[in-house]
Parts: C-alpha cells; sequence; structure tokens
C-alpha cells in the first residue's frame, strides 16, 4: 500500500475530512524533525509514516462500538495509535506515557493536530495512574498481552472493549494470555501486514473470576 492509497482509505473508510488529512501530514513532519532528536520511530519507517503508522493506528476504529466512546492508549510513544485516534475520533482520549521527552512531543503534536481539548496526556507509569473506567482501551508495543491485561485491568469494564495490535505474534500472545484470561477474544488481520493480527476482546477478566 502506498501513502496515497492510506490517505485515501481514512478519508474514504472513516469519513475524516480533508483538514485532518493535512494536519497528520504537519504531524508528520514534526515526527520527523523529531525523530532527530529523540528516537521515536525507527528510521527505516519515516519514509513511510502513513502505511506504518497512520493507518496502522486508524484501522483500530473499525472495531470501535461508538465514535463517542472513551478512549485509554497505554503507552502511547509516539502517538500510535493514540494521538492518531485522537485526531479522528470524536470521544475524548487519554494517553499514558512515562517518558517525559515522549509526553513533551505528544503535547506539541496534540497543538499542531488541533486535538488538545479532548486529548489527555498522562506522564506516568500504567501502574501509578489512578483507576478510572474506559470504554476502549488499546495498546501498541507496550507490553506481551498477558503482562498488559493485568496492568490495565482496573480501567475496563464488562463491557469495554479491547483493541490491540500485536502484529505477527498476536496468535501466541492470544494463547499464552487465555491461560489466566477469559472473555471473547478474536484476531482481526492489519490492513498493513497480511501476517500480522490485531486482538479484539470484549468482557475480559481472570479466568474463574466473575465481574463484581
Amino acid at each position: 500500500m502506498t501513502a496515497d492509497e492510506a490517505k485515501e482509505w481514512i478519508l474514504t473508510q472513516l469519513d475524516v475530512p480533508r483538514e485532518t488529512v493535512d494536519r497528520l501530514q504537519a504531524f508528520a513532519g514534526l515526527l520527523r524533525t523529531e525523530n532527530e532528536r529523540q528516537n521515536l520511530v525507527s528510521r527505516g519507517t519515516l519514509n513511510r509514516v502513513w502505511e506504518r503508522h497512520f493507518l496502522d493506528s486508524a484501522q483500530l476504529l473499525r472495531f470501535v462500538p461508538s465514535r463517542e466512546a472513551t478512549w485509554l492508549d497505554l503507552g502511547t510513544g509516539a502517538g500510535f495509535p493514540g494521538l492518531v485516534v485522537a485526531a479522528i475520533h470524536g470521544g475524548p482520549v487519554t494517553m499514558i506515557e512515562s517518558r517525559k521527552l515522549r509526553v513533551d512531543f505528544l503535547q506539541r503534536a496534540a497543538e499542531l493536530l488541533g486535538i488538545a481539548d479532548r486529548a489527555t496526556i498522562i506522564l506516568d507509569r500504567v501502574e501509578r495512574v489512578p483507576t478510572q473506567k474506559f470504554d476502549v482501551i488499546s495498546a501498541r508495543a507496550f507490553a506481551p498481552m498477558r503482562e498488559l491485561l493485568e496492568l490495565a485491568h482496573r480501567f475496563s469494564t464488562e463491557k469495554t472493549r479491547w483493541v490491540l495490535p500485536k502484529g505477527r505474534s498476536a496468535q501466541s500472545e492470544l494463547e499464552a494470555a487465555e491461560s489466566s484470561w477469559q472473555g471473547s477474544f478474536r484476531l482481526e488481520p492489519s490492513l498493513t501486514d497480511a501476517e500480522s493480527g490485531i486482538i479484539i476482546a470484549d468482557a475480559v477478566r481472570p479466568r474463574g473470576r466473575k465481574r463484581a
């Protein structure tokens, strides 16, 4: 897939205004500049930002039950998927990132994208963030699924949807997690890599335990 094809998919499949795509293009420039200062993404992906990072993030919106859902993104890093989701999604998005330099970058990028009013960026480790509940939880390259669920389960309810791009390890991570977690799990193919999977999970809880 080319950059133009990725832009067209976002425009047409997610009904995104052209203005938003223009702002994402400006974000791509900021990302490239900042990557010289701190290692945000692999240099080899900078020429494929639309396919490798923007579309890879935006495609997660296919699995969200409501465009107004509250969203939590763990370990947002360079802004994927959190910032891209916040630029497109109608509801509030909270991002947690433990590295100050990256949070500074995320805040500047949120201003550039025009989403500072609905994007909350928290500088802290996930385990220290006060508990609140979200409709959707995502994480990209944050932690193995079993560890991720242990850290973030307190942010979920029985109606929370987990949307977890896990790359080519999706199947093995899901199998490992299912030994101690239960719920409704399924694998969806990624648009950006035919061999990668996205884990979609609902009603997740520790195995053998009922929701309160």
